[in-house]
């Protein structure tokens, strides 16, 4: 970007838009792009399940129904409608984590929203492996290989794969060539007038500790500075001079929704941002579910560009248009918004979910309602069988330090399914835990439900621990390596710890059944598939001996919820954090 052909800078405050600009002036000269942003849309081809709140000021949030493919489709429709030059990424997460109506299916009909929606570019993020390597390929190119445990081309036979491209810039294969492109490229305009613009891909360097280690075998993931930066020369080469970047790695910010801007945000892109070559003109970003739209060079002048994401699920959609100038190829004006992406639904007593007229409102297109609805018909046997009863709403929590009672009581489902094996402890990753557990009036929760909760079909699986490999991959939790969570923990297990204590002396106590863990004794313990292989980045895991495979967690969750009329939610206390509150 030629920073001598831009515009001053000022950054603006709209009434419900939280936009910044660099004041983009058409003319003539110039071509207006409208990029349409999105991330994390884990396969919601449904409204989300309960409203969201939206915070309007420091004071006032309303929560209302967003997402669903039909009224994302409606919003890009109305955009193009509004503009000759469309283009529409995903900064990764597009798969994986699914609702049952997608991932029941191996997520192929979100693939089959996306094509309908027009997206040109998916940078690839962590969840896209969640199924393996070659199970994504398969994504983007379509057949009806079986290479999990689901069967494929369950109801469009055959599957014909993506229409859009998948982008991953720093994901090597073994023969030395990227997974998929490292970059994509776009004309729009006729003739000597015509722009040429290229958009990079790639998902965060830390996707090998957030997935199943087998599921990225022999790849390879790079640094995204460096392998962003040393594109930018190759893509100048082809005369190219609008690039925009669509990176799975992002931020966070405490600001509400109306006001947008830079204030407070913090967050691992910062350090890649600030590594970038100042050629970048836009920052689509995703991976932490935030919404924000930050004009970097109130940072940072010398690298003039929004950095932008759009929440989680289709909750929200970012709408930036870019002025380029069509003689040299360079941005020279800027101006970006989320956009709420308000639906319908119904409260848990089956009243109407009411939306507001301060937000966004887009209509959903019957196509698209038709394509989700074939979907949600061929699932519904499944989603709606009823499963058990639950004596309270269940909720997943917030930070994943959090003890939850739905923690327990998954933990507590997989040690009672494991015992055979000679089991004592269960543990289970709270960033495994995707959803709450909402029970209908009578307490009653359906398949449908549990999956919500766990969606990714692992198993479990038995292992021989000493107490000092135990109490090592407790420190696990809060060491430096991937990010600090505690487990979930089984009834009769407890521990405490203190992160106001120097690294790989966190926890202070640990004990089963009152009594401490002696590191010479021998534990029989129990996680998932994921954990098992040393996934989110808790190595001691693959440690352990005398190995025994048990049965599929929903299947464990499902059976416990059944051996009583009412499941009661166990108590929370069995974690004590003993850090001194600052």
């Amino acid at each position: 970007m030629t920073f001598a052909r831009k515009f001053a800078i000022f950054l603006a405050s709209f009434a419900l838009a939280g936009c910044a600009t660099i004041d983009p002036v058409p003319s003539a000269d110039t071509i207006q792009l409208r990029v349409v942003g999105i991330n994390d849309f884990h396969g919601n081809l449904e409204p989300l399940a309960r409203p969201m709140g939206i915070r309007l000021s420091e004071d006032e949030t309303v929560r209302v129904p967003v997402a669903g493919a039909a009224w994302l489709a409606g919003a890009i429709d109305e955009i193009r409608a509004e503009s000759k030059n469309t283009l529409v990424i995903s900064a990764g997460d597009l798969i994986g984590g699914s609702p049952l109506v997608s991932s029941i299916f191996l997520d192929e009909p979100t693939i089959g929203v996306m094509n309908r929606l027009g997206l040109d570019f998916n940078a690839v993020g962590n969840h896209e492996f969640d199924r393996g390597w070659q199970e994504l390929k398969r994504m983007q190119d379509g057949g009806c290989d079986k290479l999990t445990m689901r069967e494929p081309c369950a109801v469009e036979d055959p599957f014909t794969g993506a229409e859009f491209t998948f982008l991953a810039a720093n994901v090597v294969t073994p023969d030395n060539r990227t997974l998929f492109p490292a970059y994509g490229t776009r004309i729009y305009g006729e003739g000597e007038d015509a722009v040429r613009i290229a958009v990079i891909g790639l998902t965060l360097e830390e996707t090998p500790t957030l997935v199943t280690p087998s599921g990225v075998a022999g790849l390879r993931f790079l640094s995204e500075a460096r392998t962003i930066n040393s594109l930018i020369p190759q893509i100048r080469s082809l005369g190219i001079e609008t690039i925009i970047l669509s990176i799975h790695q992002g931020l966070y910010s405490s600001l509400p929704y109306a006001v947008g801007g830079c204030e407070g945000i913090e967050g691992p892109l910062l350090a890649i941002l600030a590594e970038l070559d100042p050629a970048i003109d836009l920052v689509h970003s995703g991976h932490t579910h935030q919404s924000y739209v930050c004009d970097y060079a109130s940072i940072d002048p010398e690298r003039q560009f929004l950095v932008t994401s759009g929440g989680y699920g289709g909750s929200y959609l970012t709408d930036v248009t870019l002025t380029i100038d069509r003689d040299s190829g360079d941005v020279i004006g800027y101006e970006g918004r989320n956009r709420v992406i308000q639906s319908e639904g119904v409260d848990r007593e089956g009243n109407p979910l009411v939306t507001d007229a301060r937000l966004d409102s887009f209509a959903p297109t019957a196509d698209m309602a038709g394509y989700v609805a074939q979907y949600v018909e061929a699932a519904r046997g499944a989603s709606e069988r009823s499963v058990g009863r639950i004596s309270d709403l269940a909720r997943k929590g917030g930070p994943p330090t959090e003890e939850t009672p739905l923690g327990n009581l998954i933990a507590d489902a997989q040690l009672e399914a494991t015992r055979s094996a000679g089991a004592q402890i269960a543990l289970m990753n709270n960033s495994g835990v995707r959803g709450d557990l909402v029970p209908r009036p009578s307490g009653e929760v359906s398949y449908g439900d549990i999956f919500t909760v766990q969606p990714f079909g692992n198993t479990l699986v038995t292992r021989s621990y000493s107490g000092a490999q135990l109490l090592a991959l407790l420190e696990q939790q809060f060491d430096d390596t991937g990010f600090i969570q505690t487990f979930s923990i089984s009834d009769g297990f407890s521990f405490a710890y203190d992160l106001s204590q120097p690294l790989g002396n966190r926890v202070k106590a640990a004990s089963l059944n009152g009594a401490a863990i002696n590191p010479a004794v021998t534990y029989r313990v129990t996680m998932n598939s994921f954990l098992a292989a040393g996934g989110d980045s808790f190595t001691i895991f693959t440690e352990g001996s005398n190995s025994v495979t048990g049965p599929v967690d929903l299947d464990a969750f499902e059976a416990y919820l059944r051996r009583v009329e009412v499941a009661e939610l166990p108590e929370t206390g069995r974690i004590t954090d003993q850090t001194p509150s600052s």
